[in-house]
C-alpha cells in the first residue's frame, strides 16, 4: 500500500515512515502530528521524519521539533 491507495479503515492508522512514501502497518484515515497532536488525513500527509518515525502536519511543526532553537 502506498499514501494513494484508499482505506476503508476508519480512525487512526500506523504507519511505517519511508524515504518519499510510508507504509501503512495498520489501516485508518489519519495519523496524529508529533508536535500538535491535531489529526492529518492520509492523503494529506506530506511532512514526516524518517529517523524519529512521526509525522508533522505543517512545515512550522518540523521545525519545532527538529530545530528547537529556530522556531518562533
Amino acid at each position: 500500500m502506498n499514501r494513494f491507495e484508499r482505506f476503508s479503515a476508519s480512525g487512526e492508522a500506523e504507519l511505517r515512515y519511508l524515504d518519499g512514501d510510508f507504509r501503512v502497518v495498520r489501516p485508518g484515515t489519519f495519523v496524529r502530528c508529533a508536535v500538535t497532536g491535531e489529526p492529518i488525513p492520509l492523503d494529506e500527509l506530506r511532512y514526516w521524519s524518517v529517523d524519529l518515525q512521526e509525522a508533522y502536519a505543517t512545515p512550522q511543526a518540523v521545525i519545532a521539533r527538529l530545530h528547537p532553537e529556530r522556531a518562533r
